[in-house]
């Protein structure tokens, strides 16, 4: 397929929250993650596969949460609708987490299909779970939602960064991951609680190539070690049972975080005496 065919088919999928929109990672791209402070940051939402995206266009009707947080405040962030990027604000110190959750949207997959792509994003126990219950050759019914997160970095760490931002499921660094330009550390978290056993990704803007993978141990913690700096993006899906009439068997929830890092300041010679 041309890059002009693809994106062309990302762009019916951002406006289609369809079965096709399973197929592709979803992410906050602000227009810098180092604001200098008083400056305006527009927030685009991203849509595509291997850190290469579209855009989504804004809908209010899809959003749940679109909320950026700064040292001791958080404020909606604004935008027009259908526009791209779909948000701004003013950053007041630069240092900042936005987060963006969408509805839940109903999706059906044939069994094949269903069971591919779980195991793409590394369900195993609910293929498992299937078999078990005698639906393997059922389709998947689901309801799907995005939660996602950005890091913008200020002068210093930001110790809000490793706060919780209250999303269904997210992933959260430990410390500011804008500062730790080698290695990322996090913690896997469905509605505040540990997530063990979930499938995390990390991917590099720029090198499509790359991508690391790890599981989230007892505690919900996991580690990357990334091999250089630029703009990264961490991502993980978590599977619960869909509600009670809901007219879906499964509930999905699609974590991302996108953060930037930078090489460390080479070491200032020392004068000889």
């Amino acid at each position: 397929m041309s890059r002009s065919a693809l994106a062309a088919g990302l762009l019916v999928v951002a406006a289609l929250p369809g079965a096709m929109a399973l197929a592709h990672d979803f992410w906050l791209e602000p227009s810098t993650f180092r604001p200098a402070a008083g400056a305006t940051v527009a927030v685009g939402l991203r849509v595509g596969e291997d850190f290469l995206g579209d855009p989504v266009l804004r809908s209010s009707s899809s959003i749940e949460r679109f909320v950026v947080r700064e040292r001791g405040r958080a404020s909606d962030v604004g935008g027009v609708e259908g526009g791209d990027p779909a948000g701004w604000f003013r950053a007041r110190e630069g240092a900042a987490v936005v987060a963006y959750a969408s509805h839940a949207a109903p999706v059906e997959l044939p069994p094949q299909r269903f069971e591919a792509y779980l195991r793409r994003q590394g369900l195993e126990w609910v293929i498992a779970a299937r078999a078990r219950d005698g639906e393997s050759g059922d389709p998947g019914r689901e309801l799907f939602s995005r939660q996602a997160k950005a890091i913008l970095a200020g002068a210093r760490p930001f110790g809000e960064a490793s706060r919780p931002f209250g999303l269904r499921y997210e992933i959260v660094p430990v410390g500011d991951p804008s500062f730790a330009a080698s290695t990322f550390r996090g913690r896997a978290l469905y509605e505040g609680q540990p997530v063990s056993g979930a499938l995390v990704t990390a991917l590099l803007r720029g090198d499509p190539k790359l991508r690391l993978t790890t599981r989230s141990d007892r505690g919900g913690g996991f580690a990357f070690t990334l091999p250089r700096p630029g703009v990264w993006l961490v991502e993980s899906v978590w599977m619960v049972e869909a509600p009670l009439f809901s007219r879906a068997d499964w509930q999905s929830f699609w974590a991302s975080l996108t953060f930037e890092t930078v090489s460390a300041p080479a070491p200032t010679p020392q004068r000889q005496h």
